[in-house]
């Protein structure tokens, strides 16, 4: 007969144990902020000075093992000093989890790079870097992975344009595409009741 091992601080599904929680708060006590459930996951907020050495503790620690990066979810909030929330998102194949990992920044702090520890991070820092303007050091090829290579600026951020700064579009005058600085010309209109 087959016996199947478990370990006993860890609770199968999406629904982490208080004992699991626990555990991760203090180990983690000299490298996260904070660790602690929402309603659907379990969050540990980081710097990014400690952002690596967390990473690293989630994948190879035995009661962790968060071998995949998902994704990078970024979300921008100007009002904020540290504009840029960065969440990694971790998924663990052998207890069947997902772990948030979350840090602050702003535009003139870099992030690290952690595509020595997941090597789906390598698009995702593209991704992050060409929509957001976050900076990656130790990102061995971090160029435009979205937009064009001659794009102006960073799209996803809350102080972008919405109609950008140029536009593209083809003429039927010159019978080719023509690319030049965005003209509005809807003329200004008062409306009355």
């Amino acid at each position: 007969m087959l016996k199947v091992m478990t370990l006993p601080l860890v609770e199968f599904g999406n629904w982490y144990s208080a004992e699991f929680v626990q555990t991760l708060r203090q180990l983690l006590t000299s490298l996260a902020k904070k660790v602690f459930l929402t309603a659907s996951s379990l969050v540990i907020k980081t710097t990014t000075k400690n952002l690596q050495n967390v990473l690293l503790f989630l994948k190879e620690h035995s009661l962790c093992s968060y071998k995949q990066l998902i994704e990078i979810a970024t979300e921008d909030t100007p009002k904020f000093i540290n504009r840029f929330r960065s969440n990694y998102i971790l998924s663990t194949v052998l207890y069947a989890h997902k772990i948030i990992v979350t840090v602050t920044t702003h535009e003139l702090v870099y992030l690290p790079s952690i595509t020595r520890l997941f090597a789906s991070a390598g698009w995702l820092e593209r991704e992050v870097w060409d929509t957001f303007g976050i900076y990656f050091y130790g990102h061995c090829d971090l160029r435009r992975i979205l937009t064009d290579y001659g794009f102006t600026g960073h799209p996803l951020r809350k102080d972008f344009p919405l109609s950008g700064f140029y536009e593209v579009y083809y003429s039927l005058d010159d019978k080719r595409i023509v690319s030049g600085p965005v003209e509005l010309p809807q003329e200004y209109r008062i409306f009355s009741n």
